[in-house]
């Protein structure tokens, strides 16, 4: 295979994936449409030549030029497709626009490329019926070589009309086409003026153009108004690159261990050998550098991508880093891991405050713990964080301290050679700490888009910190809250028995000589002295103590009823007589009930009734507590009744009655119901499951325990 076959069949190739690149990505505009035409033009015209490369004697080189005329149609459509869309806006004067309006001049270069096109073209249709004088190679020659100056003019003025910061967009194509064209004119002119094609500029054509056609696709993806929404990762051109060079290294050094097997004599298959070996063992210890590859990563983003960074992948890189939960890290340890992998830092400290007026370090990765160095939080530094929100360069601020007016950098970060960046985690007004970074394994230098991207990172790092201190916060407070909760549950069964040994106290004054009172006394003191050792055993375990065992509800029902008829008016039981055994503890539900019942008595006048209706079910006990006394709104029972430590007995209530009462049967697989309605009384509903396989157990509190001296 000659050389001109391979080398139009590599652009050939080069062309047909630049075609496929912007089929996929076009967004169906006009500019697209004429580039992906000069790119189907270009694969055309490679596989023409490559045929006629290979087969010289069947197409000769007169009719491989309508292939060179469509792909010189396309791209001139394209160039001037290009300076048409970006030439100024419409004159305001039709004198204007006779002086100084600049389509006029491109429309007259497109028309002359047009007939220059369609001239050439007509020529060479109708070559067999032209005089033979007239069939001349140097007419082809010269209008092909007014087709590259055309095109080179046009490669010239877009890149001479395009701003400043717009040539980076479009400098790729210039390059590449203006080197195609640039390239064509020398061979047209040289063999315009010998009249005759060099054959070794003819072969190399199809290598220049495949050389070209990465250039192309770097504008294309460069450039949105193309339409062109190709999408090319850093990490596809990072690894591709990678690829490249070391597949362009091997071949090197594959070439170099041939030299030495041939020129080495007896020794030269163990130099190749030896060679081949050591630089292998080296492009791998490259390979593993991740100073080498970080370098390596800044030069692909400076060159290659209109941004520094790849957001999408940047974003779901630190966001997944924060989620991590796998390396049994702390959330402080990955929020500097995930600010750190930004910048190719390899570690850096987290300092917050904890509860005091000082920043003090929380977390690090690869660097020595602070000692006793603490930052106040009205110190300099936590200020300027706070008021400006700015990551800072350490070395900036030591160099150039006038651009951070106010600023002062204590000693331990002033004094420090590995210190690099301070990166602020703000929470709205609130500066929860900041990040200390140590110094990239590649010199870098900071813009305002590696400013940036830490900044937003920042304030995403600072709301997680702060969640996981509000769940600290959270959970301290639950613990609180239920040793309050079991403190106030002791606190309201001390003040019961304190009442009941009151009343027993009152009445020994008037019944001290009276056996029987004596006796009830004494039965008296050995219950409160039993509910009291409880009440130590719940302090000392924190549990509010569920004493289960199969209960009677009757007969405590029937207990709560007598130890309330000191008390106007006088509870009324209403039940008949068959056992309801329930699972509870029965000084806890006994309490409950009594509650409930004073509750009532309290709210209904002397001369009205309270009454209790006892009743079950298959599944459930029934305890109904109605009375006929001042009643409660909707808005009192949903709003304030079950609400705790909200009370209507002014200090001599604790406001938990009725919570504890609904909690506890609430716990034993129950609910306490509520209907009231002003003026008219309420009505308490206690519900609780019954026990199963109780019918023929013996029940506890079977006897009805002494009046205590009501």
């Amino acid at each position: 295979m000659s050389l001109g076959v391979t080398g139009y069949a590599i652009a050939a190739t080069g062309f047909f994936a630049l075609l496929a690149v912007l089929l996929i990505g076009w967004q169906r505009r006009l500019q697209g449409a004429l580039l992906i035409l000069a790119a189907a033009a270009g694969i055309l015209w490679a596989l023409t030549l490559a045929a006629q490369a290979a087969w010289p004697e069947r197409i000769p080189l007169f009719l491989a030029f309508p292939a060179e005329l469509l792909r010189d149609a396309a791209w001139i459509g394209f160039l001037w497709g290009l300076l048409w869309q970006a030439r100024p806006g419409t004159p305001s004067s039709p004198a204007d626009a006779a002086n100084t309006d600049p389509g006029r001049p491109l429309i007259l270069l497109g028309v002359a490329a047009l007939l220059l096109i369609l001239g050439l073209s007509i020529y060479l249709l109708l070559h067999s019926m032209l005089p033979e004088a007239w069939m001349r190679g140097d007419v082809l020659l010269g209008g092909k070589l007014l087709l590259t100056l055309i095109a080179l003019l046009l490669v010239e003025q877009i890149y001479r009309n395009t701003s400043r910061e717009g040539r980076w967009a479009i400098k790729y194509l210039c390059l590449g086409v203006g080197g195609i064209y640039l390239f064509d004119f020398y061979m047209y002119a040289e063999s315009l003026l010998f009249r005759n094609v060099d054959a070794g500029l003819w072969e190399a054509r199809g290598f220049i153009n495949a050389l070209v056609v990465p250039l192309i696709a770097v504008s294309a993806a460069r450039n949105p108004r193309w339409s062109l929404d190709v999408y090319v990762s850093r990490g596809m051109v990072f690894h591709t690159a990678t690829l490249l060079g070391a597949g362009v290294y091997l071949l090197l050094m594959a070439a170099a261990g041939y030299y030495l097997r041939v020129f080495g004599g007896e020794w030269g298959k163990v130099f190749q050998v030896v060679f081949l070996f050591a630089a292998l063992v080296s492009l791998l210890a490259l390979a593993a550098s991740g100073r080498l590859r970080a370098q390596f990563k800044v030069f692909v983003s400076k060159h290659f991508f209109n941004y520094k960074y790849d957001y999408r992948e940047e974003w779901l890189r630190f966001i997944s880093t924060l989620a991590d939960e796998t390396r049994h890290e702390a959330l402080p340890t990955r929020v500097i891991r995930a600010l750190a992998d930004i910048v190719d830092s390899p570690g850096g400290q987290l300092w917050m405050r904890s509860g005091g007026r000082h920043f003090t370090q929380m977390a690090q990765i690869n660097m020595a713990e602070a000692g006793h160095h603490a930052e106040p939080m009205d110190g300099s530094l936590a200020c300027y964080l706070l008021d400006t929100g700015w990551v800072l360069d350490v070395e900036e601020c030591r160099s150039e301290p006038h651009r951070h007016p106010g600023l002062r950098l204590p000693d331990w970060i002033r004094l420090s050679e590995r210190i690099w960046l301070l990166i602020p985690l703000k929470q709205g007004q609130e500066l929860l700490g900041f990040v200390v970074l140590l110094p990239p394994r590649a010199h870098r230098t900071m813009n305002w888009e590696d400013r940036d991207l830490l900044k937003t990172a920042g304030l995403q790092a600072a709301s997680h910190l702060a969640q996981m201190q509000a769940l600290q916060a959270l959970s301290e407070a639950r613990q609180f809250e239920a040793f309050n909760r079991l403190s106030a549950y002791v606190v309201h069964d001390l003040k019961n028995l304190i009442a009941q040994l009151s009343l027993v106290v009152s009445n020994a004054r008037r019944h001290g000589d009276n056996p029987a009172f004596l006796k009830d006394a004494i039965g008296t003191v050995e219950n409160a002295v039993e509910r009291m050792n409880k009440l130590m055993l719940q302090l000392r375990t924190g549990d509010p103590g569920r004493d289960m065992a199969p209960v009677d509800v009757a007969l405590l029902a029937a207990r709560a009823v007598a130890q309330a008829q000191g008390r106007a008016p006088m509870p009324e039981l209403a039940h008949n007589g068959a056992p309801i055994p329930v699972l509870a503890d029965p000084e806890r539900l006994l309490s409950v009930m009594n509650h409930l019942i004073q509750n009532a008595q309290e709210a209904t006048p002397p001369e009205g009734e309270v009454r209790l209706n006892l009743r079950r079910d298959s599944r459930q006990a029934y305890l109904e507590i109605r009375d006929s006394g001042t009643g409660m709104t909707a808005e009192f029972i949903r709003e304030r009744l079950f609400r705790p430590f909200d009370t209507t007995k002014g200090l001599t209530g604790m406001g938990i009655g009725a919570y504890e009462s609904r909690e506890f049967v609430r716990a034993l697989g129950g609910d306490l119901e509520v209907w009231s309605e002003p003026g008219v009384g309420s009505r308490f509903r206690i519900s609780i499951p019954l026990a199963q396989e109780q019918e023929e157990a013996p029940l506890p509190l079977a006897e009805k325990q002494p009046d205590h001296g009501q």
